[in-house]
């Protein structure tokens, strides 16, 4: 299991995307406040479908407070600041991949003292950053590709197929 961490998202849709992207991969999503919406926004509940049920949600009063609970383990710090590509690592299960919120980012002084774990989604040089939501997905799956897409199910089927 991955680890999608957002440090105080603003767009209701935007995290109704990502929590449906978590529940389908089976990553953990970790919201880590202060939240620019309610959990009761009706733009969050419906970007998410019925996916809620399915999926491993933890809330954190702060960033202090999230890193104080899982101090042990690999971070990368999404940003638009970084030089690194987000495939130029070697995730692992359990890793952390950790966004900023869609106006700002993250903190310049928490990418500082990260830089050698800090990844970006290359794009050209004239654009500012990608939605939030998809930087999710592209670098998520990427993880979960490395690690040949762990038990999720790599096959499709017709509707009439049998699938058992």
């Amino acid at each position: 299991m991955f680890h999608v961490v957002l440090v105080e998202p603003e767009i209701p849709s935007n995290t109704g995307n990502i929590a449906r992207t978590c529940a389908a991969t089976g990553a953990k999503l970790h919201l880590v406040k202060p939240l620019g919406f309610s959990l009761e926004d009706k733009y969050l509940k419906r970007a998410g479908l019925d996916y809620w049920d399915n999926l491993n949600l933890e809330i954190h009063e702060s960033w202090e407070n999230f890193y104080e609970t899982v101090k042990d383990g690999t971070f990368y710090y999404a940003t638009t600041k970084a030089k690194k590509a987000y495939s130029d690592c070697a995730y692992r299960k359990n890793d952390y991949i950790v966004f900023g919120k869609e106006t700002a980012g993250l903190p310049e002084s928490l990418l500082a003292k990260n830089m050698n774990t800090c990844i970006r989604i290359p794009m050209k040089k004239d654009q500012r950053s990608l939605n939030l939501s998809n930087s999710v997905a592209v670098i998520l799956y990427e993880a979960y590709r490395q690690n040949h897409f762990g038990e999720l199910q790599s096959e499709g089927f017709l509707r009439g197929d049998s699938h058992e």
